[in-house]
């Protein structure tokens, strides 16, 4: 009974303390100026970064580069009150410990003067190496571009070939004996194709190159910063370069016109001239060299004949860009049309020597075949060899060898019977002897002809 009624009393005291806890939560988070909204976007983004806010105000006041960072600014700018609202929290110094999170900060940073200025110019200032990264790199591409093209002596010589070789196909028509072509129409050499519709004269173009003039092919060498340049638009880059003048601008302004500091930590003024001056000095050689690269492309004009008022640096470098890639693949296309025909070359070659092996060994075959023809005994002892070798022997007819091999049986006895003979004469006077020899000398020529034949 004791236990339980402890049980009860200590539940009860934590019954009343969460409702006293709840209800202080309840009062703090009651707004008086900002919306629900903006109140929850502005907690959101102070607890992403744990600071107190008057070390927050102080980082703003010192312009501290190693703690503000751009996407820091960037939010404090998109989630920052409205002056008017900051102007009103301003006055509710006396209520700060009543008041919401999100407002308690407005309170605190409402101190700081100008502040929405304030925060552009250190965003700018944050963001100007990276403007300047972005913009002087497209600057020097064209400007290398536009010296490469201009200074490349392979590439005036290829521009001869196509003229010289577009007023020969042009030869008798209206479009004969021209002095030039427009630079657009490089990229128009591969729709002109052969009857067959297997090659183009980009091809034909290229493989002349190749094999008459192989130092214009060094123009795809010399064209190292045009596929750069072909991704430059010109028209960005002046806007980028406006609008970079139009925030060195603001920021002189507003340092000039910046009211005098109330706080000893507040640098903004003596940062920012000193920024405002080097930026001015960057931009200037950024507008001298955009100058430069303008002149320069212009002068591609007058040698080209194009307007550059109608034809833009991006157009210009991307038809030399497309065109440089053509020609390439062109090469390529003719390096491997050429080793297919080598192949078909040598796999005809192969089959036409293999025919006439065959009809060699075929005409052997026959001659060996008939070599005991009557009249006919040119070249036996090869076609022997060569039966030997392919067995082509072990394939005839048994008939005539067993006809030889008797042949060589009756010499054979013929032989015996005469060696016979020859012992029995041993025994008879001379002049006998040699009578029967004179009359025997035939059989005995005979008998050694048939031996010859046979062998």
């Amino acid at each position: 009974m004791y236990r339980q009624s402890l049980c009860g009393a200590a539940k009860k005291d934590q019954e009343g303390g969460e409702e006293k806890k709840s209800g202080q939560k309840k009062k703090v988070r009651e707004l008086k100026v900002l919306d629900s909204k903006t109140a929850q976007n502005l907690s959101i983004f102070l607890g992403s970064f744990r600071m107190p806010y008057e070390e927050i105000k102080n980082v703003i006041l010192e312009v501290n580069e190693a703690v503000l960072t751009e996407s820091m600014v960037q939010n404090l700018i998109k989630q920052m009150p409205e002056a008017e609202q900051l102007k009103m929290l301003s006055e509710l110094k006396d209520e700060y410990s009543d008041l919401a999170e999100s407002e308690q900060f407005g309170v605190v940073i409402s101190s700081v003067s100008c502040l929405r200025p304030r925060l552009n110019a250190i965003l700018f200032k944050l963001q100007f190496n990276e403007q300047v990264e972005n913009i002087k790199p497209e600057i020097v591409s064209v400007t290398a571009a536009c010296e490469e093209v201009r200074k490349s002596q392979s590439f005036s010589q290829l521009l001869e070939l196509i003229l010289l070789l577009g007023n020969y196909m042009n030869a008798g028509s209206r479009n004969g004996g021209a002095f030039g072509f427009n630079i657009s129409f490089l990229c128009k050499l591969r729709d002109t194709k052969s009857s067959d519709q297997k090659l183009t004269l980009l091809h034909f173009l290229a493989e002349q190159c190749e094999q008459l003039y192989s130092e214009v092919l060094k123009f795809t060498d010399d064209f190292i910063h045009v596929e750069k340049a072909s991704r430059v638009s010109a028209e960005n880059l002046q806007k980028n370069l406006d609008q970079m003048r139009k925030q060195i601008s603001d920021v002189q302004r507003d340092v000039e016109n910046f009211p005098a500091a109330t706080d000893e930590k507040d640098k903004f003024v003596e940062k920012m001239t000193n920024f405002v001056k080097e930026a001015q000095e960057q931009y200037d050689k950024l507008r001298m060299m955009h100058s430069n690269m303008e002149n320069l492309f212009k002068e591609l004009g007058q040698y080209f004949l194009f307007d550059p008022k109608k034809i833009s640096i991006e157009e210009f470098f991307l038809d030399l860009h497309n065109f440089r890639n053509m020609f390439l693949q062109a090469m390529k296309e003719n390096q491997k049309r050429r080793e297919t025909e080598e192949k078909m070359r040598r796999a005809k070659l192969a089959k036409e020597k293999a025919e006439k092996e065959r009809l060699e060994k075929q005409q052997k075959r026959e001659q060996l075949i008939d070599m005991n023809a009557e009249g006919d005994e040119t070249g036996v002892m090869d076609s022997l060899l060569e039966a030997l070798q392919s067995g082509a022997a072990f394939r005839r007819k048994r008939g005539p060898r067993q006809a030889n091999r008797k042949a060589g049986c009756a010499v054979t006895s013929l032989l015996a019977s005469e060696l016979t003979k020859d012992e029995a004469l041993s025994a008879v006077p001379r002049k006998m002897a040699k009578n029967e020899l004179a009359a025997d000398g035939g059989v005995h020529d005979e008998a050694m002809e048939m031996i010859s034949r046979s062998s």
